[in-house]
């Protein structure tokens, strides 16, 4: 058994000698055995680590996203001196198959073989989670995605979002701006694209943790009304809201936002980052929903992550294989609209389109410092929700930062109103935004 072993440790490490070599890989691997490939790899530099052959084994079965993320959530296979946009800058160019490719056939299937009948070991904490499904609309499944998604824990939240508890794209004036500073900015900076006046009524659908509401009582004199589903936010939200002396301007309701009841009841509506919960086949009800809260002439300020129109997943309707993963194990329901489409059912539900911002790249920058707060604090997150947890959300967090740097995906603020015949009596410039 043990010659068996060897011969399995000798086999894998001339593949991946193979693949360093003709991909001039500029990061290493650690083997169970505490051997490196380049056999002289320092133990300092940057590596892939593998705990078990029985990872290996698991990969060469079933070369799949979900077999990846299984072994990352239980550490079976990590990143070692560095993080995975460390990984990420020192990648091979080319695509995955030329890696495959430089492997070489022979040897690949070699080592296939003697790794036949090893098995795959364990954990596999993720193989309890169900297969991602289109959400039907219903408030019962609303609920439990989203609650598989925000009732995490308040206090992991509270380890690396900013202090205010915002959990949506920032807005940096500069992109030196820390994080505290951004994400202030960017809940101003709806505000004014509301142009909200005091005394005027807002719904703000997907409240969170009660950022937004607040804000904007305490600086604009409105009264704001939030809705969500989550039990953690609404117990939070309430607390600040009482702590902040905002009883009389600021209500928190465990709601689902197409059940609000009434017609014509706000001035003006937000939804920010709450969209991507929707699913596509229940965008005709959100838009609906909108149109009939809101005011005749009354704006609404739409903030939601999107894909690229000419993408196969939105000429197909079906997600990539890392995306389904995502909204698997964290985003269960999730889907992304491209901003043509939200355009149109827009102006199809009675909108008038005033504005659309554009505003990916401060995505991933927040993306980013929210990978390296809870990276920084790792051990506290462990300790709160569990590695398998913390290592998920962390490798999330970085794939949406390096999604957004691709542009494989985007951020839009779109500000419509209500239609009517007549002025909307909004600035005839965009100079008031930018005082």
């Amino acid at each position: 058994m043990a010659a068996k072993a060897q011969q399995r440790i000798r086999s894998f490490t001339a593949l991946l000698t193979q693949a360093h070599q003709r991909m001039a890989l500029e990061f290493g691997f650690r083997l169970w055995d505490g051997s490196h490939v380049p056999a002289d790899w320092p133990a300092t530099a940057l590596a892939i680590a593998i705990a078990d052959e029985g990872a290996v084994a698991s990969l060469l079965r079933a070369p799949k996203i979900t077999t990846l993320a299984n072994l990352w959530a239980a550490k079976r296979i990590d990143i070692v001196n560095g993080t995975l946009f460390d990984l990420i800058a020192k990648r091979p160019k080319g695509r995955t198959r030329d890696f495959t490719k430089s492997l070489g056939k022979f040897r690949a299937l070699k080592t296939a073989f003697d790794f036949l009948f090893v098995p795959r070991g364990g954990p596999w904490p993720l193989e309890t989670i169900a297969p991602d499904r289109e959400s039907d609309g219903s408030q019962d499944e609303n609920k439990k995605d989203i609650a598989h998604h925000y009732d995490v824990s308040n206090a992991f939240y509270q380890l690396w979002l900013d202090k205010e508890m915002v959990y949506s794209c920032a807005y940096f004036h500069d992109w030196d701006d820390d994080l505290e500073t951004a994400q202030i900015q960017k809940i101003d900076m709806i505000c004014r694209k509301l142009r909200l006046k005091p005394g005027e009524t807002v719904l703000d659908i997907g409240c969170g943790w009660g950022a937004f509401a607040c804000h904007a009582a305490q600086n604009y004199g409105v009264k704001v009304h939030g809705v969500t589903l989550s039990e953690q936010q609404i117990a939070l939200a309430k607390e600040k809201v009482k702590r902040l002396g905002l009883e009389d301007h600021v209500t928190i309701e465990l709601a689902d936002y197409s059940l609000i009841q009434g017609e014509g009841r706000f001035d003006k509506i937000t939804s920010i980052g709450m969209f991507e919960h929707v699913g596509a086949a229940n965008f005709p009800t959100y838009f609906k929903t909108v149109h009939r809260l809101l005011k005749p002439g009354g704006l609404f300020l739409h903030h939601a992550i999107t894909r690229p129109g000419g993408s196969r997943a939105a000429r197909t309707g079906k997600k990539r294989a890392d995306f389904a993963a995502l909204t698997r194990y964290i985003f269960p329901g999730g889907e992304l609209d491209y901003i043509g489409r939200t355009v149109t059912n827009l102006e199809l539900h009675g909108f008038e389109i005033h504005d659309v911002e554009g505003w990916r790249e401060h995505y991933q920058r927040t993306c980013r410092f929210w990978h390296d707060r809870l990276v920084a604090r790792y051990d506290a997150a462990c300790k709160e929700v569990g590695e398998v947890t913390t290592r998920v959300w962390m490798v999330y967090l970085a794939a949406c930062s390096i999604t957004f740097a691709r542009n494989n995906a985007g951020l839009y603020q779109t500000l419509a109103s209500k239609r009517v015949r007549g002025p909307v009596n909004l600035p005839p410039t965009r100079a008031d935004l930018y005082r």
